[in-house]
């Protein structure tokens, strides 16, 4: 009996330590300290092979590693565990979504319901975790999940914080706000969801010293905790996007914070991978080449190593390397898998790597074919994410200042598509001033055929006028583009667009009068010859106007000769 009652105690204690255990692993895997997570886990199988939810656990930080065949290799080996082995089919139907079968995660998530205990909460918040963690994620779905968890357990903080960050995705931020701050009232040792409170207050109102506050108040309470670090950097990153002239002390700022959140994570391939996507925002791309060369080193295989070699390459100035690299890493990786940002790296690369100088100093094309396919790659970047064209406005301008004004203008065309880019005004205003110069630049024959491209000018340039009346160069250009069309429709829109160019320099007052003294002379003129066959007495008008420019101007003079009876 005495053996028994020893025996009954081991249990007991080994049960206890078994379940603290489980709770550092998920205290490890909310801090980001995932490789300490699988090996705290890895040792629980070890030691008890009977307890499903370890497995669950473990498969659970491999998807949010992305390595769907190990986290199914566990979560299979899960369900034949003797305890709380549905965990696992819950992580299945997580898988599942990711791979675009709904109805089979959400068959798998009823078989769970179905069996589950009148107390039984913890898995309806991992059902509702999937649905939020899911390459396809439903929200509406999430919620309604986590709303029963609520209804058995009114103070069950955890799904108030799945509740939070369902609400998040589902773009509803007083509702998140609301289930954050029931998180914390009920567990105020839940940092993540004081986490979560400062992040709305930096994403929704960009009060950027609030968040600040708000994080700092987390590493009060426990100055280890990375994810806060982490937030830190990102806040002071997009600070310094927007209170430019501190850019270089935020962003300073912004990598010492993350440097520390990588030192409270773990130094394995994972972790380095976040420090290279955020090395990519903060455009430090020295150390960015850096930690590739490291991540190769842990690992020669994994071909998003090769995403970070490119960028880190073209930024660099090794456009051969870069290209090489991007090549090799979209024909290893899942279509998917392949973002804007790829395309976009790889179409600059490419087009990079085939401008040169002739032995005059002119920019010229070596290999055309390759610059076509970099001119795809961007398009290509465009399609795949359409917000990425507020970086176009950088290269349309570099290719403009190379008087490559042709593959400007198929840049700007394609910002031009994105209604919420940032630089749509500047980026329709170099479109129409891209076709143009290369409509200049073509043999006549040619120039006989580029009234489409002209008609886009000129509705580029109606763009830039409704959004800035007074804008003295769109007015000229749209007239000097409709001069080039050719059409008696066109001629009208010239001389229209000519008097609003007068009109907004001469109200100017007298000093831009003198500065725009030639492009004055050139829009009287150019009115006059079409005002000369419409109305005589404005065409003589605008010849007189001419000469008070510039007496010595014989064209007007012959015009007035012509004219006058």
């Amino acid at each position: 009996m005495k053996e028994l009652k020893i025996i009954g105690l081991s249990l007991l204690v080994f049960g206890t330590a078994n379940a603290q255990d489980a709770e550092q692993a998920k205290k490890a895997i909310d801090a980001e300290q995932y490789q300490k997570a699988k090996t705290i886990l890895k040792s629980l199988i070890a030691s008890d092979s009977d307890e499903g939810k370890n497995y669950f656990l473990l498969g659970d930080v491999y998807l949010k590693q992305t390595e769907q065949d190990s986290a199914a290799m566990y979560f299979n080996n899960g369900l034949k565990a003797k305890h709380d082995a549905e965990y696992n089919t819950i992580g299945l139907g997580h898988i599942d979504l990711d791979n675009g079968n709904a109805s089979a995660a959400a068959a798998k998530f009823k078989s769970v319901e179905d069996e589950l205990r009148r107390k039984d909460v913890e898995q309806l918040i991992y059902i509702g975790r999937a649905y939020i963690d899911s390459d396809n994620p439903d929200y509406k779905k999430a919620i309604a999940v986590l709303n029963k968890a609520i209804e058995k357990d009114s103070k069950a903080a955890a799904a108030y914080l799945a509740l939070g960050d369902a609400y998040i995705g589902d773009r509803n931020h007083n509702e998140a706000y609301r289930a954050y701050r029931n998180a914390t009232s009920y567990d105020p040792s839940l940092l993540r969801a004081d986490l979560q409170l400062g992040v709305i207050t930096k994403n929704t109102r960009a009060a950027f010293p609030e968040a600040v506050e708000a994080f700092n108040k987390i590493l009060a309470k426990d100055p280890n905790y990375g994810p806060a670090y982490r937030e830190l950097a990102e806040t002071y990153y997009l600070w310094g996007n927007t209170d430019t002239a501190k850019y270089n002390e935020y962003i300073k700022k912004a990598l010492e914070y993350y440097e520390k959140y990588m030192t409270l994570t773990d130094y394995s391939l994972n972790s380095r991978m976040r420090h290279a996507d955020f090395l990519v925002l903060a455009g430090d791309y020295k150390a960015l080449e850096a930690e590739a060369k490291k991540m190769q080193q842990l690992d020669k295989v994994n071909p998003r190593i090769l995403r970070y070699l490119a960028y880190s390459a073209y930024e660099n100035g090794n456009y051969a390397e870069s290209i090489k690299a991007m090549t090799e890493f979209m024909a290893k990786v899942e279509p998917k898998r392949v973002i804007a940002r790829d395309h976009l790296y790889l179409g600059l690369a490419e087009m990079a790597s085939v401008i040169s100088e002739d032995a005059q100093g002119n920019t010229i094309i070596t290999d055309q074919a390759v610059f076509d396919k970099a001119i795809t790659d961007i398009k290509a970047a465009a399609e795949k994410d359409i917000e990425i064209t507020n970086q176009f406005n950088a290269i349309g301008k570099k290719l403009f200042g190379q008087k490559l004004y042709g593959p400007a203008s198929v840049v700007f065309e394609v910002a031009t598509t994105n209604p919420d880019n940032r630089n749509l005004f500047y980026d329709n205003f170099y479109l129409a001033y891209s076709i143009y110069y290369d409509h200049l630049n073509k043999s006549e024959e040619a120039q006989k055929e580029n009234a489409v491209q002209l008609g886009k000018a000129d509705v580029a340039l109606d763009y830039v006028i409704k959004a800035s009346p007074d804008a003295q160069d769109a007015y000229l250009y749209k007239a000097r583009v409709n001069q080039r069309i050719q059409s008696d429709e066109a001629y009208q829109r010239m001389a229209d667009a000519y008097n609003e160019y007068i009109r907004v320099v001469t109200e100017k007052g007298a000093a831009e009068v003198a500065k725009q003294k030639a492009n004055l002379i050139e829009a009287y003129s150019n009115a006059g010859s079409y005002y000369a066959v419409t109305d005589t007495a404005k065409a003589i008008e605008y010849y007189n106007k001419v000469l008070e420019l510039d007496p010595n101007d014989e064209y007007a003079k012959q015009e007035l000769k012509r004219l006058k009876p």
